[in-house]
């Protein structure tokens, strides 16, 4: 599908949508939990059911939708037959990356399907440790052959790769068998550190606490599985909500910072977990306005001005906060932004070209997007590259474009957003679709 977006301007008020990013974590840890936990999610997107599929492929529950799965818990999930299982991870590298440990926690045999730019992800330095472990997996084509018992022990895993293969760790760390306990050490420097923190966060609603040591080269989680299944078995709650979802407010919240109106974007815990609330730290150092009340925040538009900002524990960031620069005077460096490449698209190349493709100035420089603000962008058709966020991204520029600006693939939209065109038309937007 193509999205024309006529020129218009936004502003308003809308709901964030649920967090995809948390939805991942408490989907399966209520999932594992000894006793039901209600999850309530208020919206879903291709990536969250990507996970839930594969949590009931399993036997598990599918805890927004409790007594629906045929087995509930780990251990009669353990206990069910060891035929093969196809899980069906699409295009998610969070469902992928955070199942693989639990599928090994759980000793089932099981075939990953990937699909997209997901099997050019990198895989190997958690694939070996996995594989040292206990388990054995196999590429066939963009399948994964997966199976065997993962046992505990140390795990020694890059902290500057991808901090969701240390995150499916922590979750199945407290289902793991053998007898050495559980030890994660992260080799510093650690990105996407929020993410880790998000992933304990959720553990801890469940009841499951680390101990934590920073050392000169490494960061050490420690489990102690006795201890911690007791707390797990008292305290794993019954109802759980899935937060608003700062990732995609960013977005909002970017399209407000080139408003004098503004934008406000409620449903959101100010004090979240989630990294991604640096957009409003973020903003501010580009001369937005923002304003914070209640479970809502607002951006406008006020001092525009360039800055440079260290991109590394916020990378899904950077498409929001390019699209504010391509019309904010000076140049503005997202540095630290390597990590970029490793996504959905290559991000630098991809933010880059959808920048330049409107009539904007932008271009790499080694680890670094270097974004030279103009006037204004002239419109036309931007390459999504199946990529999510950059047609989120373009949307956004194209508020502040002359012309009309054409999205293509914009589809895409639907693996953490699939209603985002409409509340973008909500919200003042003019829009054509074809080929819907």
């Amino acid at each position: 599908m193509n999205v024309t977006i006529h020129p218009s301007s936004l502003g308003g008020a809308i709901r964030a949508v649920a967090s995809k990013s948390m939805a991942h974590r408490l989907l399966i840890l209520a999932a594992l939990a000894p006793t039901t936990c209600t999850l309530r999610c208020s919206t879903s997107s291709a990536d969250i059911e990507a996970t839930a599929s594969c949590l009931v492929a399993l036997g598990l529950r599918d805890a927004r939708h409790p007594g629906t799965a045929p087995l509930e818990g780990a251990t009669q999930a353990a206990a069910s037959p060891a035929d093969k299982t196809t899980l069906d991870c699409g295009e998610s590298g969070s469902t992928l990356r955070f199942m693989l440990p639990v599928v090994g926690a759980l000793g089932r045999e099981v075939r990953m399907l990937r699909r997209g730019r997901l099997s050019q992800r990198p895989m190997l330095p958690f694939a070996e440790q996995l594989e040292r472990h206990g388990m054995r997996i196999a590429e066939d084509g963009d399948a994964l052959e997966v199976s065997g018992a993962l046992r505990g022990g140390t795990f020694v895993l890059p902290g500057d790769v991808s901090s969701q293969y240390a995150s499916g760790l922590l979750m199945a760390a407290p289902f793991l068998g053998g007898d050495e306990p559980f030890e994660l050490r992260l080799r510093q420097p650690v990105q996407s550190r929020p993410y880790l923190d998000l992933t304990l966060h959720a553990l801890e609603l469940f009841g499951v606490s680390f101990a934590y040591t920073k050392e000169a080269s490494h960061e050490v989680f420690r489990l102690d599985q006795s201890a911690n299944t007791a707390s797990w078995q008292a305290n794993a709650p019954s109802e759980l909500e899935v937060e608003g979802d700062w990732s995609n407010a960013a977005f909002w919240l970017a399209a407000g910072a080139l408003e004098r109106e503004g934008l406000t974007v409620f449903g959101l815990d100010l004090a979240s977990p989630q990294g991604d609330r640096a957009i409003l730290a973020a903003l501010a150092t580009l001369g937005a306005r923002i304003a914070r009340k209640g479970d809502a925040a607002r951006a406008t538009a006020d001092r525009p001005r360039a800055a440079r900002i260290n991109v590394g524990a916020i990378p899904d960031l950077v498409p929001p906060l390019a699209a504010v620069c391509a019309t904010t005077p000076g140049t503005s460096v997202f540095c630290n932004a390597g990590r970029l490449r490793l996504k959905e698209s290559d991000r630098l190349a991809s933010v880059s070209g959808a920048i330049n493709a409107l009539g904007g100035k932008a271009r790499v420089d080694g680890d670094d997007l270097v974004v030279e603000g103009v006037d204004h962008l002239a419109g036309g058709v931007v390459d999504t590259h199946n990529d999510h966020r950059i047609a989120m991204m373009a949307a956004v520029m194209a508020t502040h474009a002359a012309g009309e600006v054409t999205i293509r693939q914009a589809e895409c939209v639907a693996k953490s957003y699939p209603g985002f065109f409409e509340d973008y038309e909500r919200l003042g937007g003019i829009t054509t679709r074809e080929g819907a």
